[in-house]
Protein backbone atom coordinates (compact mmCIF):
# COMPACT_ATOMS: atom_id res chain seq x y z
CA UNK A 1 0.00 0.00 0.00
CA UNK A 2 2.73 2.46 0.50
CA UNK A 3 4.75 1.63 -2.55
CA UNK A 4 1.18 1.42 -4.95
CA UNK A 5 -0.14 4.80 -2.62
CA UNK A 6 -3.28 3.45 -3.54
CA UNK A 7 -5.85 0.91 -2.03
CA UNK A 8 -7.41 -0.41 -4.88
CA UNK A 9 -7.45 -3.99 -5.08
CA UNK A 10 -5.91 -4.12 -9.22
CA UNK A 11 -3.78 -1.37 -8.11
CA UNK A 12 -2.39 -3.01 -5.50
CA UNK A 13 -2.25 -6.62 -6.60
CA UNK A 14 1.55 -5.38 -8.97
CA UNK A 15 2.85 -4.46 -5.49
CA UNK A 16 2.43 -7.83 -3.70
CA UNK A 17 6.07 -9.71 -3.48
CA UNK A 18 6.24 -13.00 -5.42
CA UNK A 19 5.77 -14.85 -8.62
CA UNK A 20 1.94 -15.69 -8.37
CA UNK A 21 -0.28 -14.17 -11.39
CA UNK A 22 -1.76 -10.73 -10.60
CA UNK A 23 -5.02 -12.69 -10.60
CA UNK A 24 -3.67 -14.53 -7.01
CA UNK A 25 -2.03 -11.35 -5.78
CA UNK A 26 -5.90 -9.69 -6.11
CA UNK A 27 -7.54 -12.60 -4.21
CA UNK A 28 -4.45 -12.13 -1.37
CA UNK A 29 -5.59 -8.62 -1.26
CA UNK A 30 -9.14 -9.47 -0.88
CA UNK A 31 -8.48 -12.11 1.61
CA UNK A 32 -6.17 -9.97 3.80
CA UNK A 33 -8.80 -6.60 3.84
CA UNK A 34 -12.23 -9.13 4.15
CA UNK A 35 -10.33 -10.76 7.79
CA UNK A 36 -12.94 -10.44 10.07
CA UNK A 37 -9.90 -10.54 13.13
CA UNK A 38 -8.61 -7.45 12.01
CA UNK A 39 -10.72 -5.67 14.35
CA UNK A 40 -10.08 -1.99 15.27
CA UNK A 41 -8.98 -2.80 18.81
CA UNK A 42 -5.77 -4.84 16.87
CA UNK A 43 -4.62 -1.49 14.54
CA UNK A 44 -5.57 0.51 18.00
CA UNK A 45 -2.43 -2.14 20.04
CA UNK A 46 -0.23 -1.44 17.08
CA UNK A 47 -0.81 2.59 16.63
CA UNK A 48 -0.60 2.82 20.36
CA UNK A 49 2.75 1.27 20.24
CA UNK A 50 4.19 4.44 17.93
CA UNK A 51 2.78 7.05 20.29
CA UNK A 52 5.22 8.91 22.54
CA UNK A 53 4.09 9.16 26.58
CA UNK A 54 3.15 12.26 28.12
CA UNK A 55 -0.17 13.90 27.35
CA UNK A 56 -1.88 14.67 23.71
CA UNK A 57 -4.61 16.68 22.34
CA UNK A 58 -7.39 14.36 20.88
CA UNK A 59 -9.32 15.88 18.25
CA UNK A 60 -12.41 14.34 16.81
CA UNK A 61 -14.04 15.10 13.34
CA UNK A 62 -15.89 12.98 10.50
CA UNK A 63 -14.77 12.44 6.91
CA UNK A 64 -17.34 11.50 3.91
CA UNK A 65 -17.31 10.65 0.72
CA UNK A 66 -19.18 9.11 -2.51
CA UNK A 67 -17.98 5.84 -4.28
CA UNK A 68 -20.88 5.72 -7.12
CA UNK A 69 -24.04 5.90 -5.49
CA UNK A 70 -22.63 4.74 -2.36
CA UNK A 71 -22.17 7.13 0.74
CA UNK A 72 -19.38 6.37 2.91
CA UNK A 73 -18.99 8.10 6.52
CA UNK A 74 -16.26 7.95 9.37
CA UNK A 75 -16.29 9.28 12.73
CA UNK A 76 -12.32 9.43 13.87
CA UNK A 77 -11.21 10.19 17.04
CA UNK A 78 -7.04 10.75 16.98
CA UNK A 79 -4.26 12.43 18.55
CA UNK A 80 -2.44 15.69 17.20
CA UNK A 81 1.04 15.34 17.09
CA UNK A 82 3.69 17.41 14.30
CA UNK A 83 0.35 19.24 12.79
CA UNK A 84 -1.46 15.72 12.20
CA UNK A 85 -4.34 14.19 13.83
CA UNK A 86 -3.33 10.38 14.03
CA UNK A 87 -6.22 8.73 14.00
CA UNK A 88 -6.50 6.45 16.91
CA UNK A 89 -10.50 4.45 17.16
CA UNK A 90 -12.93 4.79 14.27
CA UNK A 91 -16.32 4.29 13.25
CA UNK A 92 -17.55 3.81 10.20
CA UNK A 93 -21.79 5.00 10.00
CA UNK A 94 -24.51 3.06 8.25
CA UNK A 95 -26.14 6.25 7.48
CA UNK A 96 -25.17 9.93 5.79
CA UNK A 97 -25.03 12.92 7.85
CA UNK A 98 -23.37 13.51 11.53
CA UNK A 99 -23.12 11.02 14.27
CA UNK A 100 -25.26 11.03 17.09
CA UNK A 101 -24.25 11.41 21.00
CA UNK A 102 -24.13 7.69 21.70
CA UNK A 103 -22.08 6.71 18.77
CA UNK A 104 -19.36 9.33 20.02
CA UNK A 105 -19.90 8.28 23.70
CA UNK A 106 -19.20 4.48 22.33
CA UNK A 107 -15.82 5.68 20.70
CA UNK A 108 -14.41 7.61 23.46
CA UNK A 109 -15.05 4.59 25.73
CA UNK A 110 -13.26 2.02 23.84
CA UNK A 111 -10.03 4.45 23.17
CA UNK A 112 -10.23 4.87 27.42
CA UNK A 113 -10.02 1.88 27.63
CA UNK A 114 -6.81 2.15 26.54
CA UNK A 115 -5.51 5.49 26.50
CA UNK A 116 -6.73 6.88 29.97
CA UNK A 117 -7.95 10.24 30.77
CA UNK A 118 -4.66 11.13 32.49
CA UNK A 119 -3.43 11.12 29.16
CA UNK A 120 -5.73 13.50 27.41
CA UNK A 121 -4.39 17.12 27.44
CA UNK A 122 -8.50 17.78 26.06
CA UNK A 123 -10.34 17.36 23.24
CA UNK A 124 -10.93 19.65 20.66
CA UNK A 125 -13.83 19.36 17.83
CA UNK A 126 -16.38 21.54 15.40
CA UNK A 127 -19.99 22.67 16.07
CA UNK A 128 -21.58 19.38 15.38
CA UNK A 129 -20.57 17.72 18.65
CA UNK A 130 -22.41 19.11 21.17
CA UNK A 131 -25.04 18.58 23.36
CA UNK A 132 -26.02 18.66 27.02
CA UNK A 133 -25.56 14.57 27.47
CA UNK A 134 -22.41 14.57 25.11
CA UNK A 135 -20.99 17.22 27.07
CA UNK A 136 -22.03 15.74 30.63
CA UNK A 137 -20.05 12.29 29.59
CA UNK A 138 -16.89 13.85 28.87
CA UNK A 139 -16.91 16.30 31.88
CA UNK A 140 -17.28 12.58 33.58
CA UNK A 141 -15.16 11.00 31.79
CA UNK A 142 -12.63 13.27 33.00
CA UNK A 143 -12.26 14.88 29.51
CA UNK A 144 -10.92 18.15 29.47
CA UNK A 145 -13.32 20.27 26.54
CA UNK A 146 -12.90 22.90 23.86
CA UNK A 147 -15.61 22.81 21.36
CA UNK A 148 -17.32 25.18 19.39
CA UNK A 149 -20.64 25.74 19.65
CA UNK A 150 -22.98 27.30 17.21
CA UNK A 151 -23.92 31.30 16.98
CA UNK A 152 -27.54 30.49 18.65
CA UNK A 153 -27.04 28.65 21.68
CA UNK A 154 -27.99 29.73 25.03
CA UNK A 155 -25.92 31.81 27.17
CA UNK A 156 -27.43 32.80 30.35
CA UNK A 157 -30.80 33.47 28.60
CA UNK A 158 -29.26 35.54 25.38
CA UNK A 159 -28.16 34.30 22.19
CA UNK A 160 -24.08 33.61 22.24
CA UNK A 161 -24.03 35.90 19.33
CA UNK A 162 -25.51 38.64 20.86
CA UNK A 163 -22.73 38.53 23.52
CA UNK A 164 -19.92 38.68 21.09
CA UNK A 165 -21.72 41.08 18.13
CA UNK A 166 -19.45 43.53 18.34
CA UNK A 167 -15.94 41.44 18.10
CA UNK A 168 -13.41 42.03 15.52
CA UNK A 169 -11.52 39.40 13.42
CA UNK A 170 -8.32 38.69 15.39
CA UNK A 171 -9.77 39.60 18.82
CA UNK A 172 -10.06 37.56 21.27
CA UNK A 173 -12.70 38.03 24.39
CA UNK A 174 -14.22 35.77 26.73
CA UNK A 175 -17.74 36.23 29.43
CA UNK A 176 -17.09 37.75 32.64
CA UNK A 177 -18.12 34.15 34.08
CA UNK A 178 -18.18 31.71 33.76
CA UNK A 179 -21.79 30.42 32.00
CA UNK A 180 -24.19 27.19 31.38
CA UNK A 181 -23.48 25.72 27.96
CA UNK A 182 -25.94 22.62 27.65
CA UNK A 183 -26.31 22.12 31.20
CA UNK A 184 -22.47 22.35 31.95
CA UNK A 185 -20.86 25.51 33.53
CA UNK A 186 -18.04 26.38 31.08
CA UNK A 187 -16.18 29.30 29.93
CA UNK A 188 -16.97 30.77 26.33
CA UNK A 189 -14.03 32.18 24.54
CA UNK A 190 -14.65 34.02 21.16
CA UNK A 191 -12.51 35.54 18.56
CA UNK A 192 -13.73 36.29 14.66
CA UNK A 193 -12.19 35.04 11.52
CA UNK A 194 -10.59 36.91 8.89
CA UNK A 195 -13.31 35.56 6.89
CA UNK A 196 -15.85 37.51 9.36
CA UNK A 197 -16.92 34.69 10.93
CA UNK A 198 -18.10 34.52 14.57
CA UNK A 199 -16.18 31.52 16.00
CA UNK A 200 -17.20 30.52 19.75
CA UNK A 201 -15.42 28.07 21.83
CA UNK A 202 -17.13 26.26 25.11
CA UNK A 203 -14.37 25.27 27.00
CA UNK A 204 -12.46 24.29 30.46
CA UNK A 205 -9.64 25.78 29.45
CA UNK A 206 -8.35 29.68 29.60
CA UNK A 207 -8.16 32.12 26.83
CA UNK A 208 -4.86 31.33 25.39
CA UNK A 209 -4.95 27.72 25.84
CA UNK A 210 -8.33 27.69 24.12
CA UNK A 211 -6.89 29.67 21.70
CA UNK A 212 -3.73 27.55 20.69
CA UNK A 213 -5.33 23.83 21.29
CA UNK A 214 -8.93 25.26 19.31
CA UNK A 215 -6.29 26.16 16.44
CA UNK A 216 -5.25 22.77 16.11
CA UNK A 217 -8.00 21.05 15.58
CA UNK A 218 -7.21 21.43 11.71
CA UNK A 219 -4.77 19.18 11.86
CA UNK A 220 -7.28 16.42 11.48
CA UNK A 221 -8.29 17.87 8.10
CA UNK A 222 -4.82 17.24 7.22
CA UNK A 223 -4.76 13.92 8.06
CA UNK A 224 -7.75 13.23 6.47
CA UNK A 225 -6.63 15.03 2.99
CA UNK A 226 -3.16 12.92 2.89
CA UNK A 227 -5.13 9.60 3.28
CA UNK A 228 -7.55 10.53 0.32
CA UNK A 229 -6.28 12.59 -2.85
CA UNK A 230 -3.28 13.67 -1.52
CA UNK A 231 -1.96 10.41 -0.75
CA UNK A 232 -3.40 7.19 -0.82
CA UNK A 233 -6.57 7.56 -2.28
CA UNK A 234 -9.03 6.16 0.39
CA UNK A 235 -11.70 7.96 -1.48
CA UNK A 236 -10.87 4.78 -4.39
CA UNK A 237 -11.62 2.62 -2.36
CA UNK A 238 -15.52 0.38 -3.06
CA UNK A 239 -16.30 -1.30 0.84
CA UNK A 240 -19.45 0.03 0.72
CA UNK A 241 -19.85 -2.84 4.21
CA UNK A 242 -19.24 -0.59 7.72
CA UNK A 243 -17.04 -2.98 8.57
CA UNK A 244 -15.03 -4.11 5.70
CA UNK A 245 -14.30 0.07 5.16
CA UNK A 246 -13.49 0.24 9.15
CA UNK A 247 -10.34 -2.20 8.55
CA UNK A 248 -9.40 -0.51 4.32
CA UNK A 249 -9.28 2.47 6.91
CA UNK A 250 -7.25 1.10 9.54
CA UNK A 251 -4.09 -0.29 6.73
CA UNK A 252 -4.46 3.31 5.39
CA UNK A 253 -3.45 4.68 8.79
CA UNK A 254 -1.23 2.27 9.47
CA UNK A 255 0.75 2.89 6.03
CA UNK A 256 0.33 6.60 6.25
CA UNK A 257 1.42 7.01 9.66
CA UNK A 258 4.83 4.92 8.83
CA UNK A 259 5.49 7.35 5.77
CA UNK A 260 4.32 10.51 8.26
CA UNK A 261 7.21 9.02 11.14
CA UNK A 262 9.84 8.62 8.55
CA UNK A 263 8.89 12.17 7.00
CA UNK A 264 9.35 13.23 10.85
CA UNK A 265 12.60 11.52 10.98
CA UNK A 266 13.92 12.87 7.81
CA UNK A 267 13.23 16.15 8.59
CA UNK A 268 14.91 16.32 11.80
CA UNK A 269 18.17 15.41 9.96
CA UNK A 270 17.10 17.28 6.68
CA UNK A 271 14.71 19.91 7.14
CA UNK A 272 12.09 20.80 4.06
CA UNK A 273 12.45 23.54 2.33
CA UNK A 274 10.50 26.66 2.76
CA UNK A 275 9.23 28.47 -0.41
CA UNK A 276 8.40 31.61 -0.43
CA UNK A 277 4.76 32.00 0.12
CA UNK A 278 6.06 30.45 3.50
CA UNK A 279 4.53 27.48 2.80
CA UNK A 280 6.78 23.81 2.77
CA UNK A 281 7.77 22.76 -0.31
CA UNK A 282 5.99 18.96 0.48
CA UNK A 283 4.02 17.76 3.52
CA UNK A 284 5.83 15.67 5.99
CA UNK A 285 3.83 12.54 5.19
CA UNK A 286 4.39 12.87 1.30
CA UNK A 287 8.40 13.47 2.12
CA UNK A 288 8.09 10.31 4.15
CA UNK A 289 6.82 8.23 1.93
CA UNK A 290 9.46 9.46 -0.73
CA UNK A 291 12.39 8.20 1.35
CA UNK A 292 10.59 4.67 2.23
CA UNK A 293 9.14 4.02 -1.49
CA UNK A 294 12.48 4.42 -2.44
CA UNK A 295 14.25 2.23 0.27
CA UNK A 296 11.44 -0.30 0.24
CA UNK A 297 11.69 -0.42 -3.88
CA UNK A 298 15.52 -0.60 -4.31
CA UNK A 299 16.31 -2.03 -1.09
CA UNK A 300 18.67 0.37 0.23
CA UNK A 301 21.08 -0.53 2.97
CA UNK A 302 19.11 2.27 5.32
CA UNK A 303 16.06 -0.28 5.36
CA UNK A 304 16.67 -2.36 8.27
CA UNK A 305 16.83 0.54 10.18
CA UNK A 306 14.09 2.52 9.05
CA UNK A 307 12.17 -0.95 9.63
CA UNK A 308 13.45 -0.63 12.98
CA UNK A 309 13.04 2.61 12.90
CA UNK A 310 8.90 2.59 12.46
CA UNK A 311 8.75 -0.21 15.76
CA UNK A 312 9.73 3.22 17.98
CA UNK A 313 7.13 5.55 19.19
CA UNK A 314 7.60 8.64 16.88
CA UNK A 315 9.97 11.41 17.37
CA UNK A 316 7.98 14.59 17.31
CA UNK A 317 9.52 17.84 15.93
CA UNK A 318 11.26 20.01 18.31
CA UNK A 319 12.03 17.47 21.03
CA UNK A 320 15.40 16.37 19.55
CA UNK A 321 16.89 14.42 16.39
CA UNK A 322 15.87 11.06 16.66
CA UNK A 323 19.37 8.61 17.28
CA UNK A 324 18.09 5.23 15.98
CA UNK A 325 19.48 5.91 12.55
CA UNK A 326 21.88 8.64 11.02
CA UNK A 327 20.95 9.70 7.90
Amino acid sequence: MITAQNVNHLKLSPHMPGNSSVEAKKRRVERGVGDQQLTMRVFLALILTRIPPGTWLLSLDRTNWEYGESPMNLLVLGVVIDGYTIPLVWDALDHTGNSDTHTRMWLVSQLLRVFLASRWRGLVADREFIGAEWFRFLRRSGIKRAVRVKKNTQLDGLRASEWFDDIAPGQYRCLAEKACVFGEVMQVVATRSPAGDLVLIATDFNVWDTVVLYRRRWSVECTFSSLKSRGFDLERTGMSDPQALERVFGFVVLAWLNCLQIGVWRSQHKPIKTLKHGRKAISLPAYGAQYLIDALRWGHETLPTLLFLLTQPISPLGQGKSRVVGY
